[in-house]
């Protein structure tokens, strides 16, 4: 019976994140681009506000989770836990990483908080956000995601983790959980290099 139900629940869980496939078959995961996003104001898991234009002159590196997910959003955290690490490493102090819940709704900011610190997150670089589902809405726009909660509870959104410039504009967009770490270190260290 229980197998019966896990299958059962297999398809459900599969689809909960939708990568949006690149227009060119030579770059399946990742696409450069050159598009500005709107500023945007939520909420940070300390409960403070978080405006994004506040981040301009750091690269940041932005994706989209919420806390209860049961498939790739613990692994974009992890990437993201890596990513941190490694930037610590070379000294690299000039980025900030995003992690935008998809489920305001569950994800206070208490709650981003302790789903932050199982994950070793330094929260001096690393902000995880939430806010009403207006203000939700309008961020998950900015950045082309959409999202969708069923009655029941469930979250499907676009899977998309994405690198922005300096300026606020998003040059490199990551589609599901294929993407590398160090895919994306390796265009960090592009971009800052760029005037």
């Amino acid at each position: 019976m229980f197998a019966i139900a896990t299958i059962a629940m297999l398809p459900s869980i599969a689809l909960s994140h939708i990568p949006i496939p690149p227009k060119q078959p030579s770059e399946i995961g990742r696409r450069v681009v050159k598009t500005a996003v709107p500023d945007f104001q939520l909420i940070d898991q300390n409960g403070k506000s978080f405006q994004f234009s506040g981040k301009r002159g750091n690269l940041v590196l932005a994706t989209f989770i919420f806390t209860t997910c049961p498939d790739v959003c613990p692994l974009f955290t992890a990437k993201f836990a890596a990513i941190q690490r490694a930037l610590d490493e070379k000294k690299f102090k000039d980025y900030w990483l995003l992690s935008i819940t998809t489920d305001p709704e569950q994800d206070s900011a208490a709650t981003l908080k302790d789903y932050a610190n199982r994950f070793k997150a330094d929260l001096a670089h690393w902000s995880f956000l939430t806010g009403t589902r207006a203000d939700m809405t309008k961020a998950w726009k900015a950045f082309g995601i959409n999202v969708t909660k069923t009655e029941a509870g469930q979250v499907f959104h676009t899977a998309l983790t994405t690198l922005i410039d300096k300026r606020g504009n998003r040059r490199v967009d990551y589609y599901g959980d294929k993407w590398l770490e160090k895919e994306v270190l390796k265009d960090i260290q592009w971009l800052s290099s760029q005037k």
